[in-house]
């Protein structure tokens, strides 16, 4: 059998809006460096996505050694990576969670209003502020940043193959918004991993990945359609859910993966 290879690094630092492939990332508790730290939220400080806000889809993201840069159509805003925490925190709200954030500023705020056509804020989600994973489901206390519920994502290229060939138009990985995409191995191999190593950093996966109409989002237009939860609903429900991906958290913060890196399967 090929050797299970990390082939794709990706990054959403702010929820739901674009991702950014990386070569190489740090591994941090909470998720890959700069994942998903940010979050627009709207006048009730509830989290924003395209489940309801498709058109965020089309807010692109590029990043470089000291700031992001946000893309929309031909209009551009950056943001500093190098944070500074507020003295006035807000309580936002993400799922069934309550969190402490900050606004990064009244100007950034004002302009996703603008461009979404909807009051709300661009909040940052510092480090050190505790978001702990699903109890039935943690190892060792882990946090997890603003992602929907745990700190990364792996799926197999052989996985995504295999639905493209059951649809009529195939689509890209990035309907499914994960951090690590690797190749070898079968379609669906992740659905089983339990301990494994990407390089020398030890993960666990912990719950398999339940799938939701932001999948439905064509990612270059913001139109909404009914794949691939549909053909999915064919082969991958169980328990009322469509399962694609696992979800993971990582045993050695901080270390770092790499795009060539290679997996391999721990006992369980």
């Amino acid at each position: 059998m090929p050797d299970l290879k990390l082939t794709q690094i990706w990054i959403y630092p702010i929820k739901s809006l674009s991702g950014i492939s990386l070569s190489t990332a740090k591994v941090m508790e909470k998720g890959l460096q700069y994942d998903r730290r940010w979050m627009l939220v709207d006048q009730d400080g509830k989290f924003m996505t395209q489940r309801i806000y498709p058109t965020m889809a089309l807010f692109k993201l590029t990043i470089d050694k000291t700031q992001i840069t946000v893309h929309h159509k031909e209009h551009a805003l950056t943001l500093s990576l190098n944070y500074t925490i507020s003295p006035n925190p807000l309580y936002v709200q993400i799922w069934h969670d309550f969190v402490s954030g900050f606004e990064v500023s009244s100007s950034h705020s004002a302009w996703f209003s603008e461009r979404l056509g909807i009051k709300c804020k661009l909040i940052f989600f510092p480090e050190e502020n505790a978001r702990p994973v699903d109890p039935a489901y943690k190892v060792n206390d882990e946090q997890v940043s603003l992602a929907d519920a745990y700190p990364f994502l792996i799926i197999g290229q052989s996985s995504l193959d295999d639905l493209n060939s059951r649809l009529s138009q195939p689509l890209s990985i990035n309907r499914f918004r994960p951090n690590l995409v690797f190749t070898g191995g079968e379609p669906y191999d992740e659905d089983t991993w339990r301990n494994f190593t990407v390089g020398s950093t030890r993960f666990v996966g912990v719950k398999p990945c339940s799938r939701c109409v932001l999948t439905t989002v064509n990612q270059e237009t913001a139109e909404m359609g009914v794949e691939p939860l549909r053909t999915l609903s064919t082969y991958r429900k169980r328990d009322n859910k469509i399962y694609f991906g696992q979800n993971l958290v990582a045993l050695d913060p901080i270390t770092q993966v790499n795009v060539g890196d290679i997996i391999t399967l721990k006992n369980p």
